[in-house]
């Protein structure tokens, strides 16, 4: 296990180290693990390149893309829990089917539906709500929740159920204090693909100031002069609230996999 984790890890510390090395020294095989002539000079070179309204500004970058992902965490958690739970345990007429349909829409790629979803949102272009609107409600999230409370003792909800609870003040008081592992993994599948997306806002974006991390990572790239010590420093801004994400929810994610784990 330590040298499959010392190879996933390296890549990301050759890029961490690669950040604070002059730009002739990054990209030097295996010598450019050496952590020498080290400086903060490509974090100021890359704040220094987006200094105007023509390319932008690397913070507004940086709030695109947490105002994105953040409306697509929380909204998601909170439409597609509830629309999981109705699945789960509240019986209606139509249930079995709707269901079926959001198996069905796991399947369904992205690039499946990118272009008619293009030309439905045509009219909103270059708009931060464009960006994040047709992506909180998720079949994927939604199926996951419903396996968890599926899982879940319905004794639990009988006993609020006899106490005067109804199906909201259950769903709230009840179940989502005992389901923070599943809660917890979603948060992180929903933040790596919101916050890592590119397809969509290349389709929909063309002005620095609604463009997010990874689409201006790949406008930035492709700028003279090629500056790889300054790209490995825009990389590594990029990665790192992916990484304090998962840090925060990594012991929730870890119980939800364990958990599905002894089910089977």
């Amino acid at each position: 296990m330590i040298v499959i984790s010392v190879i996933f890890v390296s890549p990301i510390i050759y890029m961490v180290i690669g950040s604070f090395k002059p730009a002739d020294q990054v990209l030097d095989g295996l010598r450019g693990f050496l952590p020498v002539d080290m400086s903060f000079d490509n974090y100021a070179g890359v704040f220094a390149r987006f200094n105007s309204d023509a390319t932008g500004y690397f913070y507004q970058f940086y709030l695109t893309s947490a105002v994105v992902s953040a409306a697509i965490v929380v909204g998601g958690l909170f439409v597609n829990s509830m629309a999981a739970y109705a699945l789960a345990r509240l019986q209606w007429r139509g249930r079995d089917a709707v269901l079926l349909l959001v198996i069905m829409l796991v399947i369904v790629p992205f690039e499946a539906i990118a272009v008619p979803l293009f030309y439905m949102l045509n009219d909103y272009r270059n708009t931060l709500g464009v960006q994040f609107m047709p992506f909180i409600a998720n079949a994927f999230s939604i199926y996951l929740f419903y396996t968890f409370f599926v899982g879940l003792p319905k004794e639990l909800e009988e006993a609020a159920r006899i106490d005067g609870a109804g199906p909201w003040r259950t769903f709230f008081r009840i179940v989502v204090p005992i389901s923070k592992p599943v809660f917890g993994s979603v948060t992180i599948l929903t933040f790596l693909s919101s916050w890592g997306a590119f397809l969509w806002p290349v389709m929909m974006i063309d002005q620095p100031r609604y463009r997010p991390l990874p689409l201006e990572m790949s406008v930035f790239q492709t700028q003279p002069p090629t500056d790889w010590g300054q790209i490995f420093a825009f990389g590594v801004m990029l990665v790192l609230p992916l990484l304090i994400v998962f840090l925060l929810f990594q012991r929730w994610f870890i119980q939800s996999v364990a958990s599905q784990g002894l089910k089977g």
